[in-house]
């Protein structure tokens, strides 16, 4: 059964807003022996970020992968799409911290009603954007999805910006149960 989350928002009301990165996300908790609940998930970062979008970002489309893009849209997500040539689409990797980047400033410079944006990743391509984000009091957390993934630009950060989804109360909370 996929739970429906209801987003009450008005057009001018600031919102939280979340910018996964996918592969990231996947292999992280892999690496540990676990996956993501993504409806849990959803469910989640609701609940505890107050995050009314949240924007989940892949590598190449492939068919093979449909039923993981609608039960990632019927959790409450916005899937974005790295760009690639056709023919080249198997050779990539998804990639997509520019594009994560690129939306996140596209949203500020267009002026969308942003009160505080998250980033689901260990990559270490996001510092400068999450220290931008410091500055302007914009930054919520970065949720890192273990401890040994997580690029040593982030080391000096305050415990108060950042959360691993691994630990074991939220582990619980958003981990996909085997049936």
């Amino acid at each position: 059964m996929i739970l429906s989350i209801r987003m009450d928002q008005t057009e001018n009301t600031t919102r939280n807003m979340a910018f996964i990165d996918g592969q990231n996300l996947h292999l992280g908790t892999k690496r540990d022996g676990w996956a993501i609940d993504h409806v849990r998930f959803r469910v989640y970062l609701k609940e505890k970020y107050e995050i009314i979008e949240a924007y989940y970002f892949l590598g190449f489309i492939s068919d093979k992968e449909q039923r993981l893009y609608d039960l990632l849209k019927e959790a409450g997500f916005t899937l974005i799409h790295k760009e690639h040539l056709p023919t080249l689409r198997a050779a990539k990797k998804g990639n997509v911290d520019s594009d994560i980047i690129f939306e996140v400033m596209k949203k500020l410079v267009e002026n969308e009603p942003v009160r505080k944006i998250f980033i689901i990743s260990g990559d270490g391509d996001y510092k400068k954007l999450v220290d931008f984000l410091v500055s302007k009091e914009l930054f919520g957390k970065i949720l890192f999805p273990n401890k040994k993934s997580i690029s040593s630009l982030y080391f000096n950060m305050g415990s108060e910006l950042f959360d691993y989804l691994g630990e074991t109360d939220i582990r619980a909370k958003i981990e996909y149960a085997h049936k």
